[in-house]
């Protein structure tokens, strides 16, 4: 009986020092989506219900962060934003790419955010999607799912934390995710990045105020109602910072916008930087 391929691994592409997994879909203007920083996550986890749909318009990369998922994982490496963005940038030239939309989920918004600052003119438009980057005072749920210790009870807990709705909280699916968190490798990494006590790493994934208010770029900033894991406060002083954001808030929505609302979350996100290929 043969082995059914793993949808987690796409391809490897040399980024600096290292190896990164990487999903390339579709054609057309490149889109980067960058992923949260849950246990166990990967860009295919994060990404996959919205992929297929953004790949008929765009050419759409999912890499791994380093410390997460099929990337390698070199030892002696700091897990820090300013390793996180060269990465990113190393990617974009490893492609040829001068330029990109950017979208970026919990960590990885800000992650975007960041990188967008530093290097502007890679970035063409602007996704944020229930993102860290601003400054605020670590929730509850938050904390738990940087402090994540592997069970299936644990990951049961963090499902309840993430998804507004229960129909999405299966056991298969925490069962699928707790498998995830406990591969070689996995749990090791995703431990050094966020020990307590975690306030600081949301204070060093913050942005200066001042950098955000300078953004030139076209930004979407897209928040779930009932998110337990990041503010919707965050997602209001991005849209008030950036010059030219506007915000869309879902309702009955947790953390996971683009799998509780893969449909709309797809549709609004390729209408918004479908405008900027028409411009």
């Amino acid at each position: 009986m043969s082995q059914q391929p793993n949808p987690d691994i796409g391809q490897r592409i040399r980024t600096g020092a290292f190896h990164t997994n990487l999903h390339d879909l579709g054609h057309g203007q490149p889109v980067l989506f960058i992923h949260g920083s849950g246990p166990g996550v990967s860009a295919w986890a994060n990404w996959r219900l919205v992929m297929p749909a953004l790949s008929a318009q765009r050419r759409v990369l999912a890499p791994d962060m380093v410390g997460f998922g099929y990337t390698d994982r070199p030892a002696g490496i700091t897990y820090t934003m300013d390793t996180w963005v060269q990465q990113a940038l190393e990617l974009l030239d490893a492609l040829e790419l001068p330029q990109v939309d950017l979208v970026g989920n919990s960590f990885g918004g800000g992650l975007a955010l960041a990188l967008a600052i530093r290097a502007p003119e890679r970035v063409r438009r602007l996704v944020l999607m229930g993102s860290v980057g601003v400054p605020f005072a670590i929730t509850p749920g938050l904390d738990a799912v940087w402090g994540y210790e592997p069970s299936f009870e644990a990951m049961r807990g963090l499902l309840d934390i993430f998804a507004h709705s229960r129909a999405l909280v299966t056991d298969e699916l925490a069962q699928l995710r707790y498998q995830a968190s406990i591969r070689p490798g996995f749990q090791e990494s995703f431990s050094a990045m966020f020990p307590a006590p975690r306030q600081r790493w949301v204070d060093t994934m913050a942005s200066k105020e001042a950098d955000i208010r300078t953004l030139p770029h076209e930004t979407l900033v897209i928040h779930g109602r009932e998110d337990q894991v990041i503010p919707l406060a965050n997602s209001l002083t991005l849209a008030d910072w950036i010059p030219k954001a506007q915000l869309h808030v879902f309702g009955q929505c947790g953390h996971w916008t683009q799998i509780e609302h893969a449909g709309r979350f797809a549709r609004l996100v390729g209408d918004f930087l479908a405008e900027a290929d028409a411009a």
